[in-house]
């Protein structure tokens, strides 16, 4: 199986839920998955599999969990599939759940149970039918390319005033700057547009974030010296208290003294890998929650893909890809400048920049995965002979790995 989670934000850019996509099988291998066999199994809930593995809290913290049900699933024993928080996770229903008296009562049962609902491909043409149904959903998700949103304002206001719409296929920064300014009465945007690449900008970068940025080229070096990297860390307090507690975490009694101390503790690699995540945390604070946690589990992904592309020696490596593959959000620049105050590989630089060269694979990857462009992830795991098991265990790692990374930042 395969699976992924998609971010959905508010008009102030804040993630307020995720959605999971999942795969179970792959339609290439098994064209029959495409067509009646694809109810195989249809009583399972894909999204309750990926909160099982690893818990609601490693996916979502306190947001909410949209996950997807089909006109059978819909009908399982669902509280027993997955034990999380019934408030936190929101059903989602399609037209094939029609407003026939049986799926009305299920519905209706799903409620009283504590769990919302959200009805997404429904036609404007089929809003008056589906009446019964709408009366139960919490959210209804509508493709801002293919509705008049004025009229689906009004018409939501009036007959389902508790309905929060959400706009998906939002996959540019512009569309969203546009709903968004135009007050469309969405409540919630999905898409791509907090990925899409900065083309042009005049910002300079703050003096804080050029110590970051000072601190990124020290460790960047293959020969960088742990004193050396120890000052520059002190420079910035919330670095040495990230650098203290990291160093707790891992020994007892230290009895710690000095910044320089905690550093030799670490050793060169952790020390590394630390600064890495903790700078490029410090550079998103300015910026979308979302953007540091994409930079950081594609790090983690990539990392965890490593063996998979036949590229263990270059685990390292793939992880400062990862880390860097939005540096052109964080920096407010476009990426060919922000690649040029860091220190990095060429190949991380082709990589980045030029979409081509040894790492390229792996982020070209990634990029489909968080996507859930499942027939493209199909294709190269087909050519790449890669081990579907083994790509969803190194997503799910990457999600824990991030969540437990900044625990202490969210207590």
């Amino acid at each position: 199986m395969l699976a992924t989670l998609i971010p959905l934000f508010d008009d102030k850019m804040e993630v307020k839920a995720y959605s999971i996509l999942a795969k179970r099988e792959n339609t290439l291998v098994n064209p029959r998955y495409q067509g009646t066999a694809s109810l195989d199994g249809a009583g399972e809930v894909d999204g309750f599999e990926v909160v099982n593995s690893i818990g609601m809290d490693a996916l979502a913290s306190d947001s909410e969990l949209f996950i997807e049900v089909n006109n059978i699933s819909v009908f399982a024993d669902i509280p027993s599939l997955c034990e999380g928080d019934h408030s936190r996770q929101v059903l989602i229903i399609d037209s094939y759940v029609t407003p026939e008296d049986i799926y009305v009562n299920r519905l209706k049962e799903l409620k009283a149970d504590g769990y919302k609902l959200a009805m997404k491909k429904l036609s404007p043409a089929q809003f008056e039918n589906y009446k019964t149904v709408l009366d139960l959903c919490d959210y209804i998700l509508l493709d801002h390319n293919k509705i008049d949103i004025v009229k689906a304002h009004l018409y939501f206001s009036h007959m389902y005033p508790d309905i929060k719409l959400i706009a998906v296929n939002v996959n540019s920064k512009e569309d969203y700057d546009k709903l968004v300014s135009e007050k469309s009465g969405y409540d919630f945007y999905e898409g791509e547009f907090f990925r899409m690449p900065i083309t042009s900008s005049d910002t300079e970068v703050a003096p804080l974030k050029a110590t970051y940025i000072q601190l990124l080229n020290v460790v960047n070096d293959p020969d960088f010296e742990l004193t050396q990297a120890a000052d520059v860390i002190g420079q910035d307090t919330a670095l040495v208290i990230s650098l203290l507690e990291m160093v707790n975490r891992i020994t007892v009694s230290s009895n710690i003294s000095s910044v320089r101390q905690a550093a030799a503790l670490l050793g060169q690699k952790e020390l590394k890998k630390w600064i890495t995540t903790a700078v490029t945390r410090e550079l998103c604070a300015d910026r979308p929650s979302e953007i540091a946690r994409l930079s950081m589990i594609r790090a983690r992904f990539a990392e965890n893909l490593a063996p998979s592309f036949g590229m263990g020696v270059a685990s390292s490596e793939l992880f400062l890809m990862g880390l860097f593959s939005v540096l052109n959000l964080i920096l407010d620049k476009p990426m060919e400048e922000a690649l040029k105050l860091v220190n990095v590989t060429k190949d991380i630089e082709n990589a980045l920049l030029n979409r081509n060269g040894k790492l390229y694979p792996v982020l070209d990857f990634i990029t489909n995965y968080e996507t859930a462009s499942w027939q493209e992830v199909f294709r190269q795991i087909i050519v790449g002979e890669l081990d579907m098991d083994e790509v969803y265990k190194a997503y799910l790692d990457a999600l824990v790995w991030y969540r437990k990374l900044v625990a202490p930042a969210n207590k």
